[in-house]
């Protein structure tokens, strides 16, 4: 099983913390959808033995683009690939495009998960961030789309300057009060040449704390846990059954194809990637050629992404699949590595699979880093 990822680089208006590609010009839309569908024709012989089971368009703004549009990509895939009977379909979607009208379109079209880009449900917030919306329309559009679909997730995000945990426990409250069984929540990040980064320098907003963001984690964790939420991957939780399938595929290794300028691929040997440039995009489809690098990951890569994704998750690393995959070696090394870990009580190893601790989730990332094998080969 395996998935189709199509980024849709548009966006109304340009977020402060965002550095992902995108264009806040819409004059060549119409032409980026059709380079799509080419790319999604172009690639259908190296997916020719799989199964496409999710399909998400992630962006960007992908509702920016009107149903239609949507509808045709979605129509390209089925056609050009195996897919199975009822794929999960996630469109991510901001607030203010979702009117009723829209709800009902999309959920007549295939589409059968919504990802909500809400953020926040406090008007500064919202200014500070430079989102297209506003409180009333995050409100809005939650009552609407749960009237319409049963599949619905929405993003959080905490490690706001400033924000008091009183005031993040409301955020966490107000959006379990709409009954959604899926939140994603990150923690606020200064990316270079993003606006965000550009205040901070200037001394416009303090810098961010990262014991707030911590201190916001646990509160978080503690209580999506509490209501019913499991917390199956460091940013994602969900009720039973409603993990999301697309994420899930890259945490568990599966393959996947990256539809789109800047979009990512894997196939299990090789990593790929569009490049990050709509006009050179568009140009090199017009042409029948898919813009893309590629790199053929060697053992000691592999075996530091499954460390990476595998400590993210309730699935934790299995040593037995170490010592089958990578070898002895490799499974020395991270016994060696992972000891200060575990007298810290940060990791622990249960049914011989090494998992992060509850408080050593929030320093997962940082703690894989340091089971990372430079090179081996």
């Amino acid at each position: 099983m395996s998935g189709i990822y199509i980024h849709i680089p548009f966006c109304k208006q340009a977020c402060h913390y965002c550095d992902f590609h995108f264009s806040t010009s819409l004059k060549k839309k119409e032409e980026m959808v059709l380079a799509l569908a080419k790319e999604i024709a172009l690639r259908k012989d190296t997916f020719k033995n799989e199964v496409v089971e999710t399909i998400y368009f992630g962006g960007g703004t992908p509702s920016i683009l009107q149903t239609a549009d949507l509808r045709f990509l979605i129509d390209a895939v089925f056609r050009h690939y195996n897919v199975i009977d009822r794929p999960e379909i996630t469109v991510e979607a901001n607030p203010d495009d979702l009117s009723e009208a829209r709800i009902i379109e999309l959920s007549q079209n295939k589409v059968n998960r919504l990802s909500i880009g809400i953020q926040s449900f406090f008007e500064d917030d919202l200014k500070l961030m430079n989102r297209a919306h506003n409180v009333a329309e995050a409100k809005q559009c939650l009552q609407m789309a749960t009237k319409y679909f049963d599949n619905i997730s929405i993003d959080l995000i905490y490690g706001m300057p400033n924000m008091s945990s009183e005031k993040w426990l409301q955020n966490i409250e107000t959006a379990l009060s709409y009954n959604i069984p899926h939140i994603s929540s990150y923690a606020l990040t200064v990316e270079p040449k993003t606006a965000l980064h550009a205040f901070i320098q200037k001394e416009l907003i303090p810098p961010l704390d990262d014991d707030l963001a911590q201190a916001h984690f646990h509160l978080l964790v503690e209580t999506l846990e509490n209501n019913d939420f499991i917390h199956y991957e460091l940013s994602n939780f969900g009720k039973e059954g409603y993990f999301s399938k697309n994420n899930s595929s890259y945490w568990l290794g599966k393959k996947y194809i990256g539809i789109g300028p800047s979009a990512h691929s894997y196939d299990g040997e090789k990593r790929g990637w569009n490049v990050a440039n709509n006009a050179l995009y568009l140009k090199a489809l017009a042409e029948n050629k898919v813009p893309m690098e590629t790199e053929r990951l060697t053992k000691t890569d592999r075996y530091n992404e499954y460390i990476m994704t595998g400590l993210r998750t309730i699935w934790g690393v299995s040593l037995d699949r170490i010592a089958t995959e990578f070898g002895k070696t490799y499974l020395d090394y991270l016994h060696q590595q992972a000891t200060k870990y575990i007298e810290d009580h940060l990791l622990f190893i249960d049914e011989n699979t090494l998992r992060t601790t509850q408080k050593g989730k929030f320093l997962s990332d940082g703690i894989a880093s340091d089971l990372f094998l430079l090179n081996l080969e």
